[in-house]
């Protein structure tokens, strides 16, 4: 396939010489006009890369602080067609930020693989973090998101041995995201030196860039993680931030979109000042 805006974000700052601080955020959380607030203001924050989340109501591999959030962005009446629709309005005005939309397969099968590949591509999407499809069933969504010209990008966790490393990676594209903790997304802090010596073994087998997430909350993690991986992903903490910011309805106040983006300054702030190791 050719390049895609993850792929050229990558380079970029390959040649800068530091990782990648990549955010997640819910779609939808907490109402649609609020969350394409967020969504715009992330680049100029420090976001390098965005996870989106597509709302489902049986996240399994998430924590509370997600959990909480799609459903927020589910009773606002967020789906998928409207998930689409913010990446949409996203891209009228910044063309180079990469969107990965990261969550289960329910909700893309039941919008129709072909259909969601089509209008994901259309809409400016360029990867995919689908956390319940194992490689085994690659035929499915991977092979023709592969096709369709989105990066399909794998989980790696500490329980993915060396001997079953190489079918998780044999079609992984864009970067590998390495889950730092076995449990749930925002259920603990991860360990920097195991973690150090993961992103090793990981690029030992392939020479995509890797990504560190699940428990990194603040700017000082951020950093010891940003010196060995190639990018550190933070979620639970900017979803946390949301939901910190509303009233006590459960609405969006005005502190809300300057709640998250404060948090991705500091954390940008952080990676800018990890010290790169080989």
């Amino acid at each position: 396939m050719s390049a895609t805006r993850i792929d050229a974000r990558f380079a970029a700052l390959k040649r800068e010489g530091r990782p990648a601080l990549v955010t997640f955020t819910m779609a939808g959380d907490p109402d649609y006009e609020t969350a394409l607030a967020i969504l715009k203001a992330l680049p100029q924050a420090g976001a390098d890369v965005i996870e989106l989340g597509m709302p489902f109501t049986d996240p399994m591999a998430d924590g509370p602080a997600i959990q909480a959030a799609g459903l927020r962005a589910l009773k606002a009446g967020q789906d998928m067609k409207r998930t689409l629709s913010l990446v949409r309005e996203f891209r009228r005005a910044d063309d180079a930020t990469p969107i990965v939309l990261m969550g289960y397969y329910n909700p893309i099968y039941v919008y129709g693989c072909e259909r969601f590949l089509a209008d994901a591509k259309a809409a400016g999407v360029d990867g995919l973090i689908v956390v319940d499809l194992p490689p085994e069933e690659d035929e499915e969504l991977c092979l023709p998101a592969l096709k369709a010209g989105l990066n399909f990008i794998r989980l790696a966790t500490p329980t993915t041995d060396d001997k079953r490393l190489p079918a998780v990676l044999k079609n992984t594209s864009g970067f590998v995201y390495y889950v730092s903790i076995t449990g749930i997304t925002g259920a603990a802090a991860p360990d920097t030196g195991k973690v150090n010596d993961a992103v090793a073994r990981i690029k030992r087998h392939i020479k995509l860039p890797v990504c560190v997430g699940f428990g990194v909350r603040t700017p000082e993690q951020a950093r010891a993680i940003g010196q060995r991986a190639d990018g550190v992903v933070v979620g639970s903490a900017l979803v946390d931030a949301v939901r910190k910011s509303l009233d006590p309805d459960g609405k969006a106040t005005a502190a809300t979109v300057s709640a998250v983006t404060d948090l991705v300054h500091g954390l940008a702030r952080g990676v800018r000042a990890a010290q790169r190791v080989s």
